[in-house]
């Protein structure tokens, strides 16, 4: 049976959502009719017992090379003392990175690339939505702990919707997803997001991201669009819950 979530979820999304037909998608993908309707049935692949998986070799590292990067911009360092991609890969080995030099050569291009200060002014079409986790100390039956709170708002509208939670997880995602739309009597056509671990399991380059399964089953039940912040510094307000510029 048929089990790639993230193909899984573009399937339903382009036959429930966009209105493409059931032989389009046969034409694209190569699978059978009757696998395709069992996808449109249900929101994720039936459960499976799953092997040890591959762990990918740049993953978090794009964030450690974003790092280095951005401490030199913050340092006012000369371009002629900066660290050169095979410098960044050299640090990087002697961190644990067992990928190859062409990997992170790739990703210094494109991080210097996207590194630039580009304005982008914020405007919110209806329908669309921001969301993210805060956190705070609070004071719960004589004790101080901490919770994070998820946030969901309407910027258009100003509408906004907040629970608190005991910890951010895959399951505080999915219920907070579906209180916010049970609240809002709908759901958005698109949510923004930052690039949270619940959300995000690695980030390739500025724009590509690889979503977590968790991500995928709630998008593929609501079938909502996903955005993620790039690497950009924003113009005015960009918190949940600002008014469109």
């Amino acid at each position: 049976m048929f089990r790639d979530m993230e193909q899984w979820n573009r399937i339903r999304q382009r036959v429930l959502r966009d209105g493409v037909s059931i032989r389009q998608i046969q034409r694209e993908t190569g699978l059978h009719h009757e696998t395709i309707k069992k996808i449109l049935a249900c929101s994720t692949p039936p459960p499976f017992a799953c092997g040890k998986r591959e762990k990918p070799k740049m993953g978090a590292y794009v964030e450690r090379i974003a790092a280095i990067l951005q401490a030199e911009r913050d340092e006012h360092i000369p371009q002629k003392q900066r660290h050169t991609a095979k410098r960044i890969f050299e640090r990087l080995r002697e961190e644990g990175y067992a990928g190859g030099y062409t990997q992170v050569k790739e990703a210094v291009r494109e991080l210097r690339r996207t590194s630039q200060e580009v304005f982008v002014p914020l405007r919110h079409e209806p329908g669309e939505a921001q969301m993210d986790f805060g956190h705070a100390l609070v004071k719960f039956q004589g004790e101080l702990i901490k919770v994070a709170f998820f946030v969901m708002a309407l910027p258009y509208s100003d509408a906004l919707y907040v629970r608190a939670y005991p910890r951010e997880c895959t399951e505080t995602l999915q219920d907070g997803h579906a209180q916010a739309f049970a609240f809002f009597k709908g759901v958005p056509r698109r949510i923004s997001y930052d690039n949270a671990r619940t959300c995000v399991s690695q980030i390739i380059g500025a724009h590509a991201r690889k979503l977590t399964d968790g991500f995928l089953q709630l998008q593929s039940h609501y079938l909502f669009r996903e955005h993620f912040w790039p690497f950009l510094r924003l113009c005015g307000k960009h918190s949940l819950g600002a008014s469109p510029g």
